[in-house]
């Protein structure tokens, strides 16, 4: 069995000392990519030295997380422009709105969000989205760059069935993560209807790990439990939710 992991940090301090064992423990789970989304202008170097070191393992996006959106904002962007203009990356992400922690910077947020869109757009290129208590404020941000083809996927899906539906309503792919093997998360009920060709896993390591590992630092090999929650759901081998997952990723991000 084959499958990617279209969501995860690898480049973050708490798996970067160990990325061999990591990746290793990966690949021995059927794990052979992973892909790395940008957050601000600090993580750009750890993840472009990972994705040079492992090129057929490691898959850099680029992007401004909204989380990182701030007074500086402009001039991270600017960053995220250069380096669109330099390479191909296989995704802008992730990108979005996120007003969990903080409304400071909510026009800013959306300012960000609607630039990185449109500059998809431009480059042809697919959009991962975070959104965090601002899952109907960030559907409706999309819709008008959809009708103009913009494509992508909501990382980390934890929305209702409702919103599961407009997302592929839209065209767009929901990323399943270790919320769907939580029991009260609701993600389960949500996605259940869902065809599976608007589906593909991810991890969101070294968050949110799955159940059995709540507690402990997520890694991508740990989404095999996605993906047999995701069997169990849908009533499927694991093989075929395997393959199927694994050429919608493959489909979006052009791999």
């Amino acid at each position: 069995m084959r499958f990617i992991d279209t969501h995860a940090h690898i480049y973050d301090d708490t798996i970067l000392p160990e990325i061999e064992a990591i990746l290793k423990n990966a690949a021995s789970n059927g794990v052979e990519k992973i892909l790395m989304p940008g957050i601000d202008s600090s993580c750009i170097d750890n993840m472009l030295s990972l994705e040079a070191n492992y090129p057929d393992s490691c898959i850099a996006m680029m992007g401004l997380h909204p989380c990182y959106v701030k007074e500086n904002y402009l001039s991270e962007l600017a960053i995220v422009e250069q380096w669109l203009a330099k390479r191909k990356f296989v995704a802008i992400g992730e990108i979005g709105l996120d007003f969990y922690w903080d409304k400071t910077f909510t026009e800013q947020q959306y300012k960000a969000f609607e630039i990185q869109m449109q500059w998809a757009i431009d480059y042809n290129t697919p959009i991962v989205i975070h959104t965090r208590n601002a899952m109907g404020e960030t559907i409706e941000a999309v819709k008008p760059f959809a009708k103009k083809g913009l494509r992508g996927a909501f990382h980390c899906f934890s929305g209702s069935k409702e919103s599961a539906q407009q997302i592929i309503d839209m065209d767009f792919y929901l990323g399943l993560g270790g919320v769907l093997t939580y029991k009260n998360a609701g993600v389960a009920e949500a996605i259940k209807e869902i065809p599976m060709e608007y589906l593909f896993l991810e991890t969101d390591a070294p968050y949110l790990p799955p159940v059995p590992y709540r507690g402990k630092r997520n890694e991508p090999a740990f989404m095999l439990e996605v993906a047999k929650k995701l069997a169990e759901i849908k009533e499927m081998p694991l093989h075929e939710i395997a393959a199927i997952t694994t050429a919608n990723a493959e489909r979006l991000f052009g791999i």
